[in-house]
């Protein structure tokens, strides 16, 4: 399987770094996958359009209650740690990749991604993929929303990876 790094900006004049990590270490956006077709592959995006009550424009799921996907990168790496593997957190196929932002039972809460606000629908369960990816790993992100998390857009708009990420 080949492994791709994802987009990290470093700031707003450096819009975009290839690698893993982000030099700023406030909550924020580390990356954004657009999923061409359904159960097609995850492409990195450095910019995306969220548009409310849609999800990402270009994505194959949209619409209903889950319009987005986001999983939390620290969550990602002790998920990789438990099982023993190396994964990128593409891996997952969610949307949004957060850095510095827990999302275990934030059922309800609004998430504010650059200019745009998302409503948390809920925890993303794990499917047989993860399995495929990585012995044990479907039944490691059962416990504490390592699945990631679904929402629905409240208020669209651009996005860019780098972006601060809070709750509101």
């Amino acid at each position: 399987m080949r492994r791709r790094g994802f987009a990290v900006a470093t700031s707003r004049s450096s819009p975009t770094l290839t690698g893993r990590e982000s030099l700023t270490h406030e909550p924020h956006l580390a990356g954004i996958f657009i999923k061409r077709a359904h159960g097609g592959r995850m492409d990195a995006q450095a910019t995306a359009t969220l548009e409310a009550g849609r999800g990402l424009a270009g994505n194959a799921d949209r619409g209903g209650r889950r319009q987005v996907t986001l999983l939390a990168q620290e969550r990602w790496a002790e998920l990789m740690q438990h099982v023993g593997a190396s994964l990128d957190p593409e891996a997952r196929r969610a949307n949004l990749i957060l850095s510095g932002i827990d999302l275990e039972n934030t059922r309800g809460r609004v998430l504010v991604v650059g200019a745009c606000r998302l409503r948390i629908g809920g925890e993303t369960r794990p499917c047989e993929q993860m399995e495929d990816a990585a012995a044990g790993l479907q039944s490691a992100m059962r416990a504490r929303w390592g699945g990631g998390a679904f929402a629905e857009v409240l208020d669209g708009g651009v996005i860019t990876v780098g972006d601060a990420v809070k709750w509101e």
